[in-house]
């Protein structure tokens, strides 16, 4: 009885598995759609903001028909689909395939320039917003990157339409590199590291020296000389810094002004 019992459960199973072979697999609406009908398709779902949905059909596109007229504009529009839906990973990946696969394209000047945003706005959210961070209190890693993309744009193609916004933004991401500095040597100091406060101070005026950010270093220079008992590199430091600065607040224990914060200068 047992041993008869365990051949009809058996049986069934094997119906089973051999039942769900039969069943049809969910249907791709896009099978029999032309490269052109995929693309206009992408650009819908992207202007109505479903970017997830713009990357499959891209993508489905891109395989599909690798070497058509729209294969290459699949992926410069897979980068800027994965950059506005906030996936900073995968748009860099879409970018650096990009490039890597057509250096000479005509639109690459596109593709630096799009890599230099995503590093720019890189982990700006809600957050920032909400509690209005100052992008140079955040690891200066990304700001680096994007400045590095911008110049490449701006060295390489001049005449670029981008180029213009792109030089804009590497003197504010100067700007920000520089209070990055400044946010760190301010850090040593408080602790009392005062060798580590004074080269970053001195790191900042020697690659920052045109930048508002000058001010501060300078006077960090000042005090972090007298901490340490350098007397005469803090007469020479604060005789620079007056030269340079007669009507700072520092002095006197006064803060400067904050400038315009990033979201609002963009």
């Amino acid at each position: 009885m047992q041993k008869n019992l365990l051949k009809f459960f058996a049986i069934i199973m094997v119906l089973l598995v051999a039942g769900c072979g039969l069943l049809p697999d969910e249907i791709d609406e896009t099978a029999s759609w032309p490269a052109g009908k995929l693309y206009r398709e992408a650009k819908q779902m992207m202007d109505a903001g479903d970017y997830e949905k713009a990357v499959q059909y891209l993508e489905k596109l891109e395989a599909r028909y690798p070497f058509g007229v729209y294969a290459q504009q699949a992926q410069i529009e897979i980068a800027y689909a994965y950059y506005r839906d906030n996936d900073q990973p995968q748009a860099l990946a879409a970018v650096e395939r990009f490039i890597k696969l057509h250096p000479n394209h005509p639109n690459i000047d596109y593709m630096y320039y799009l890599r230099g945003l995503i590093n720019f706005n890189d982990r700006v959210g809600i957050m920032n917003f909400a509690f209005k961070q100052d992008l140079s209190e955040r690891d200066s890693k990304a700001a680096q990157e994007a400045f590095d993309s911008f110049r490449l744009l701006v060295t390489r193609f001049p005449d670029s339409i981008y180029a213009a916004d792109a030089r804009i933004r590497m003197q504010y991401l100067i700007n920000m590199l520089a209070r990055y500095e400044i946010h760190v040597a301010k850090y040593y100091y408080k602790r009392g590291a005062y060798v580590a406060a004074l080269n970053r101070a001195q790191g900042a005026v020697a690659k920052y020296p045109d930048t508002s950010s000058s001010e501060e270093a300078l006077y960090i220079m000042v005090r972090a000389y007298d901490k340490m008992g350098l007397n005469d590199l803090r007469d020479d430091a604060n005789r620079i810094f007056q030269q340079n600065y007669p009507d700072s607040v520092l002095p006197s224990g006064g803060t400067k002004e904050p400038e315009a914060v990033w979201w609002k200068f963009w």
